[in-house]
């Protein structure tokens, strides 16, 4: 019965010919399908509690993970490793959501150019990241990385950290309001390669 109304009073027919309406219906189901799928995880302590030994980034990560950002290195970098034996034996413990219930927006993703960096935190040393970060090919011949010599030269924004932390506590961080007192002064007079090099040295370190 192609007219056949249903229950609602709508026919296939008139649904089929309005392209309004049909948009609308599909909203309407990909709204329900999303929210069966998406609100549950809001009361999973697994998606919503940090994992043990994962801490909110001090003033200087958190500066550095704004560079890290603000120069698109994931893009390239994924901070995501999948539960596959592929995944783990190279990169270690697959990601779980405990560990980014701090990062705001997280670094998941799919995309891996380069080398994931989930657990990139103290798997070599500072000095090795800042060559690596300067000119990549210095320690990895390889690399089609774009070197990041300005971040050698670029300073902190200091006077931008206390309002940042501020905005994470909103979104809840638990930032004490002495951390916030202090994070201007934590990061005076450091470059950005060093605030990067702290951001990328704690990543990953609670399931090493």
């Amino acid at each position: 019965m192609a007219n056949e109304k249903n229950a609602s009073g709508l026919s296939h027919e008139k649904i089929e010919t309005s392209n309004f309406l049909m948009i609308v219906l599909i909203l309407l189901v990909l709204l329900a399908g999303g929210m069966v799928e998406i609100v549950p995880l809001f009361f999973q302590k697994s998606t919503t509690e940090p994992i043990q030994g994962i801490q909110p980034y001090t003033a200087l990560q958190l500066a550095g993970r704004d560079v890290y950002i603000r120069e698109g290195c994931y893009n390239c970098h994924s901070q995501m490793i999948r539960p596959f034996r592929a995944e783990t034996l190279r990169y270690g413990h697959y990601s779980v959501a405990g560990e980014s219930v701090y990062d705001h927006p997280f670094q998941w993703g799919s995309k891996r150019t380069g080398p994931d960096l989930a657990r990139v935190g103290g798997k070599y040393s500072d000095e090795w990241h800042r060559i690596h970060l300067i000119n990549p090919r210095d320690v990895v011949p390889e690399s089609n990385m774009p070197a990041y010599p300005w971040l050698e030269k670029n300073l902190v924004d200091a006077e931008s950290l206390p309002s940042h932390l501020r905005a994470l506590r909103k979104v809840g961080v638990p930032y004490t309001d002495e951390q916030i007192a202090k994070a201007s002064e934590e990061v005076k007079g450091k470059t950005e390669l060093e605030a990067t090099i702290a951001y990328l040295q704690v990543l990953g370190l609670a399931l090493k």
